[in-house]
């Protein structure tokens, strides 16, 4: 992968995805905005769609390093556009330029690292944390 590729898509925000859904976890009364930690999953799959064709059969990519800003809030029902822009490698981690926009313009913006690794190795590991 050459630096610059990149990869965007849109997705429509739902109730699911707000920080008002967390309630349930943390008993608390968050507005019904797009949540931060959903709006970085949204990048990190972006990320990952770009790592994708890196990947030998039995590998996949996981997030390591997430640095970003969350600037505006995002309401139930307007897309969310997350696109990542490959930036190098720094060692094994493949590093991205990221950022999110909504109908009014940017809404979040950062870097993110990912790693490409053995998912059965990944299991193990985790089987492991139990």
């Amino acid at each position: 992968m050459e630096p610059g590729a990149s990869f965007k898509f849109r997705y429509v925000v739902t109730d699911a995805d707000t920080a008002a859904a967390l309630k349930p976890i943390t008993g608390d009364d968050f507005p019904a905005v797009l949540a931060t930690t959903r709006c970085i999953a949204l990048l990190e799959l972006a990320a990952g769609r770009l790592l994708k064709a890196e990947c030998r059969p039995g590998q996949l990519s996981v997030g390591a390093v997430v640095e970003v800003k969350h600037t505006a809030a995002t309401p139930v029902g307007a897309w969310i556009e997350a696109e990542a822009t490959y930036t190098g490698r720094s060692g094994k981690l493949y590093a991205f330029e990221v950022v999110a926009r909504d109908p009014g313009g940017e809404v979040m913006r950062g870097r993110h690292e990912r790693a490409v690794i053995d998912e059965a190795r990944l299991l193990e590991g985790a089987a492991k944390r139990r």
